[in-house]
């Protein structure tokens, strides 16, 4: 017999297939950020115990990957925050950390990219005249297609990492990063682009 419980067993998650790229400039993304980096370095990594938070975000500036339902922002499924030296002493040296992806949005296809691309052309357009990153190790493949080149080996947080710079000829800068980027995940532009007639 059909049951609604079985209907409901039967049909698929939905996962939304637009995202927005951009700065947070509500204080629900600002939180929502704080929390899906809690969930990403502190629970899922133990990279930190309990919080993440340090000094950098007192003058970092976050930006966001927000899915989209119907149009409109629905939850923020990734995070990565942009930064100067807090000392000020390198002007036009900028860096980008704590990039952060929800797990169920990895697979998503641009969504890690998307936020990179804007985190380092948004610096640009700011006078970013090089852009740093620490990077995971595991994440140093992505960042190599990304047009970053490795500049030295290292261990933070017990954990191995990269020291990367990103090629800012690859990066034009971006005036408008409250608007930023829209992606879409890479399984609705095949689905759409096997429907279109």
């Amino acid at each position: 017999m059909l049951t609604l419980d079985r209907i409901c067993d039967d049909t698929p998650t939905f996962v939304p297939c637009d995202y927005r790229v951009k700065w947070a400039d509500g204080a629900w993304e600002r939180d929502e950020a704080r929390k899906l980096r809690r969930a990403v370095f502190c629970i899922e990594q133990g990279v930190f115990a309990g919080d993440d938070t340090d000094a950098i975000d007192a003058h970092a500036q976050p930006l966001v990957a927000v899915s989209q339902v119907c149009g409109q922002p629905d939850q923020v499924v990734g995070t990565v925050r942009i930064h100067t030296q807090p000392d000020g002493d390198e002007p036009g040296l900028w860096w980008g950390s704590r990039l952060a992806v929800h797990p169920s949005f990895r697979q998503q296809g641009k969504l890690g990219a998307t936020l990179i691309r804007l985190a380092v052309s948004s610096a640009h357009a700011r006078g970013a005249r090089v852009f740093l990153a620490h990077v995971q190790g595991q994440n140093v493949p992505l960042f190599r297609r990304l047009h970053w080149s490795l500049l030295k080996e290292e261990t933070l947080h017990g954990r191995p990492h990269a020291l990367m710079q990103a090629d800012l000829d690859h990066y034009p800068p971006c005036h408008d990063p409250l608007w930023g980027y829209s992606t879409q995940s890479v399984t609705a532009g095949a689905a759409r682009s096997r429907s279109a007639p």
